[in-house]
């Protein structure tokens, strides 16, 4: 029989979800979860994240955010802590409540499928049993308020990465800059690259990388932007348009003589934008669209 625990749910404004988390945490709850309080609304929000990273932002306009106590008790005490708090003033609490264990666990993690890149190549939660058909597996945990599947863009450059292993033998540099969760960087290394540089302005990001590196066994140097030194023959940036733009004379002088340049985080109409911005030294190119996405490719003449 499975053991009961108990649910604080409160409900809060955007800006009070990080600090009604922390409290939280801070008070040893089991476990924090963020909700849109909209969601199957008109009013619902989509939030995007990107697995092994925060999310974009810490919450919806409305959240609910729901806390798992070991006890009624500790529950009840949790909530009166919180609403005594000054910055408490818009934190309500809409109810707290008995759930079996197994129950929560299995809904928490029910929601987080397994995300096919390619036939062979899967994004696998912890939980979850890599499908039977994966040769490559890239285990990743997906974190507060995600999404439940990857980004197109995500999806797009891990493909890219998957279909182009047959030249991994001459990656023996790669650059992600821009690296995020480092899961381009990590899905290159699965693939047979090396000496990886997965470079963010984020130092957040770069804790991520390499934590994330760590759960799946590869080898990957995370660092600040500036790291990055020399020519690549692979270089991966999965950021927006207008960042892209601006990084063309620097992300062009880091290609080796032949090296393939990755680009995502671009919207259908800007492609002609990113083809004008890179034409003094790359002629990129769509190589793949999805759900309004696209991935831009160039390679550098040997």
């Amino acid at each position: 029989m499975s053991a009961t625990l108990h649910e604080l749910i409160l409900v809060c404004r955007e800006d009070d979800v990080e600090v009604v988390s922390d409290a939280l945490m801070e008070i040893d709850s089991l476990a924090v979860s963020v909700e849109d309080a909209d969601a199957d609304t008109p009013a619902e929000q989509a939030l995007f994240g990107e697995p092994g990273m925060p999310a974009p932002k810490g919450g919806w306009e409305r959240s609910v955010v729901k806390a798992l106590f070991a006890t009624e008790a500790e529950a009840t005490e949790a909530a009166t802590l919180v609403l005594a708090q000054d910055w408490a003033a818009d934190v309500h609490v809409q109810t707290i409540q008995a759930v079996a264990e197994q129950d929560w666990v299995r809904l928490t993690q029910s929601q987080f499928a397994p995300v096919e890149i390619t036939p062979e190549f899967w994004i696998v939660p912890s939980w979850h049993e890599a499908p039977a058909q994966a040769t490559k597996v890239m285990r990743l945990d997906p974190g507060l308020a995600f999404g439940t599947g990857t980004h197109p863009t995500t999806r797009m450059c891990l493909r890219w990465i998957a279909q182009h292993a047959h030249q991994a033998p001459a990656w023996d540099r790669v650059l992600d800059y821009g690296c995020g969760s480092g899961i381009l960087a990590i899905g290159a290394a699965l693939h047979g690259a090396k000496q990886i540089d997965a470079v963010d302005i984020d130092p957040a990001a770069i804790t991520a990388s390499l934590a994330n590196a760590e759960a799946n066994h590869v080898q990957l140097h995370a660092a600040l932007p500036d790291a990055a030194k020399g020519e690549y023959p692979l270089v991966l940036a999965n950021i927006l348009a207008s960042p892209l733009k601006l990084l063309a004379p620097l992300l062009c002088a880091h290609l080796a003589p032949g090296a393939h340049l990755v680009l995502a985080g671009i919207l259908e109409r800007q492609a002609d934008e990113l083809k004008a911005a890179y034409a003094p030294w790359a002629k990129l190119e769509v190589s793949d669209s999805e759900e309004g996405w696209i991935l831009m490719t160039a390679q550098r003449q040997a």
